[in-house]
């Protein structure tokens, strides 16, 4: 008896999750319609639909195209039927945003961090994430729970920071840390993984079962999704892209190492390149931070050009081997990095056409972001937004 009726209850939440993704991805659709496309009786749909529509995660719409009959009523995702935290953890700062059921940004906020350990840090997450949901004046009902991606090893299915490259902590249980203090569900994730989450769902991967999102900035990181599934590795460490080596005996990375690509190209490597122009003095000033240095290139400085061409090209390598490792459908290049723009970038695109096979370069469509300082935090949203329609299976 028990099992059949754990069995009746599986089969609902399996219908159910079936249905609410339908109406998230067809946008508005009719009871027929959904009936029709998920093969569920005309009476399962009305029932589960429903209770979608009494939760408030659904509701009703403007009839749609009438064939002769009575016009049909659409269904469509209520995005403001609930409300997730989503947050960016740096080496300086956490970004905050309040974002609906489709990952829309209602409010964001930001604090800079007021020490480097654990307690302190915590301390200043869980004061934004409070003062978030109260400036908004958002019913704690309706926030669905927190989600958090920052830098370093995850082990998401147990909550805890393995390792953390920015400031040294090894094994602390961030969850349950936070979630202990704001009584809310929470879930933490690599934050170039909680990117890769959010272009699954919503942007630039969610017609394809086969993508690589790479990202560049302070870092160099890589989300990958492979029929359709996300892959984090046997323990949540899949993706380390900068810390793949490139050159042996080359410059030291900041995780001990030398020769990894992080070591050429990400932010700390291309200011210590042009710190190095500037003691040979062919630079006129010191170079403070990368903004300085893009803003440089973009203002024809030949010099900061050809620092982000010679990353680019390099880049361009690791990017036509992840091609042939894995034959991706598309490579979305996401991140701060992308602000360097065509300095960058046609350096790495001319590179992967060079060192990519030629029979497997065709397939491979590369798209780069726009970049928004908005996006880490809406990926972490996204942490949660996967658990509201995740299917029990």
């Amino acid at each position: 008896m028990t099992n059949s009726k754990g069995n009746r209850d599986l089969i609902r939440a399996i219908n159910r999750s079936i249905i609410l993704n339908m109406i998230k991805n067809y946008g508005a659709i009719a009871r027929a319609e959904i009936a029709k496309k998920s093969k569920l009786s005309p009476a399962t749909v009305t029932g589960i639909t429903a209770n979608l529509i009494q939760e408030g995660l659904v509701f009703e719409k403007t009839s749609g195209d009438s064939t002769g009959g009575r016009p049909p009523i659409l269904l469509a995702l209520n995005p403001r039927g609930g409300y997730v935290v989503g947050l960016k953890l740096t080496d300086k700062e956490v970004i905050a945003a309040l974002t609906d059921l489709e990952a829309n940004i209602i409010s964001k906020d930001k604090v800079t961090l007021s020490g480097n350990t654990p307690e302190v840090v915590i301390g200043d997450i869980v004061g934004l994430i409070k003062h978030l949901l109260k400036t908004k004046s958002v019913d704690r009902d309706l926030v669905f729970g927190i989600g958090l991606g920052l830098a370093g090893i995850i082990d998401p299915q147990n909550g805890v920071l393995v390792k953390s490259p920015y400031f040294g902590w090894k094994n602390i249980p961030i969850q349950l840390l936070i979630q202990e203090k704001v009584n809310l569900p929470t879930y933490i994730e690599n934050d170039v993984n909680t990117l890769t989450l959010s272009e699954k769902l919503f942007g630039g991967g969610h017609d394809t079962e086969n993508f690589l999102v790479v990202t560049v900035g302070r870092g160099v990181g890589l989300g990958i999704v492979m029929n359709g599934q996300f892959y984090s590795g046997d323990s949540g460490g899949a993706g380390e892209l900068g810390h793949t080596m490139i050159m042996k005996d080359g410059p030291l990375c900041e995780c001990g190492k030398r020769g990894c690509l992080e070591a050429f190209i990400g932010d700390p490597a291309l200011l210590k390149e042009a710190d190095e122009a500037f003691r040979k003095g062919l630079l006129e000033y010191k170079i403070q931070d990368i903004t300085q240095l893009t803003t440089m290139a973009q203002t024809g400085n030949e010099v900061a050009q050809t620092i982000y061409s010679t990353a680019g090209e390099i880049l361009g390598w690791s990017v036509a081997n992840l091609i042939q490792v894995f034959n991706p459908g598309r490579i979305l290049i996401s991140g701060e990095g992308t602000r360097a723009g065509k300095f960058l970038f046609d350096p790495m695109k001319e590179a992967i056409k060079k060192y990519t096979m030629p029979e497997l370069l065709p397939y491979t469509e590369i798209l780069i972001d726009e970049w928004g300082d908005d996006a880490w935090a809406r990926g972490a949203a996204s942490l949660v937004l996967q658990e509201v329609f995740k299917s029990p299976r």
